[in-house]
C-alpha cells in the first residue's frame, strides 16, 4: 500500500456469514482481498461484500474501487513529490540568488576598502609633504627673525698671552700689566669700532 504508514485506526466486524466488514474505511490489496475470499465459505467468484457505505458491491466492482483508490493515492503521492521538487528547486535557486548577492555585496565591500586604503594611504602622504613643507617654512622664518649673533672674542690671541703669564707668575703678577694694558687699549678699540658701525 505505498510507502506512507497510516495512523488511522480501523475496526473489522464479522456479519452473519461470517464474512468480513469494514466499520471504518480502509484501502485494501488484491492479496487482502483473495485472502478474505479464501476464508468465505461460499468460495464463489462473485461473492458480494458489504462495504464502507452499506451497500453490497461485486468483486470486480471492488476492486475497480481498491483500482481507483490506489490510483488516486499514486498521482497523490506524485503530485506531493513533483510540490516538494518544485519547492527544492525554488530553494535551490533563492539559495544560488541569495549566494550571489553575498559574494557581490563581499566584493563591493572590498573593493570600497582598498580604495578607501589607498585614499588614505594618499591623503597620510600628501599630508606629510605638507607638514614637513610648512615645518621647513617655519624653521626659515624663525630663524631669519632671530637670527643668531656671530661673535668672535676680541683680542684672543692677547687674552690667551695674558693668561699664560698670570699661570707662569702666580707670585709676580706686576710682571703681566704690560700685556694687561696691551689688552685694555685692544678691547677699548673694538669697543669703538662697534659704536661707529651702530651695533
Amino acid at each position: 500500500m505505498g510507502g506512507t504508514s497510516s495512523t488511522r485506526r480501523v475496526t473489522f466486524e464479522a456479519d452473519e456469514n461470517e464474512n468480513i466488514t469494514v466499520v471504518k474505511g480502509i484501502r485494501l490489496s488484491e492479496n487482502v482481498i483473495d485472502r478474505m475470499k479464501e476464508t468465505s465459505p461460499s468460495g464463489s467468484k462473485s461473492q458480494r461484500y458489504s462495504g464502507a457505505y452499506g451497500a453490497s458491491v461485486s468483486d470486480e466492482e471492488l476492486k475497480r474501487r481498491v483500482a481507483e483508490e490506489l490510483a488516486l493515492e499514486q498521482a497523490k503521492k506524485e503530485s506531493e513529490n513533483q510540490k516538494r521538487l518544485k519547492q527544492s528547486k525554488e530553494l535551490d535557486r533563492e539559495r544560488a540568488f541569495a549566494n550571489e548577492q553575498l559574494t557581490r555585496a563581499i566584493l563591493r565591500e572590498r573593493i570600497s576598502s582598498e580604495e578607501e586604503r589607498a585614499k588614505a594611504k594618499h591623503l597620510s602622504s600628501e599630508f606629510y609633504k605638507v607638514t614637513t613643507e610648512q615645518y621647513q617654512k617655519a624653521a626659515e622664518e624663525v630663524e631669519a627673525k632671530f637670527k643668531r649673533y656671530e661673535f668672535h672674542p676680541v683680542c684672543a690671541d692677547l687674552q690667551a698671552k695674558i693668561l699664560q703669564c698670570y699661570r707662569q707668575n702666580t707670585q709676580q703678577t706686576l710682571s703681566c700689566s704690560d700685556l694687561a694694558n696691551q689688552y685694555m687699549r685692544c678691547v677699548n678699540q673694538a669697543k669703538q669700532s662697534m659704536l661707529e658701525k651702530g651695533g
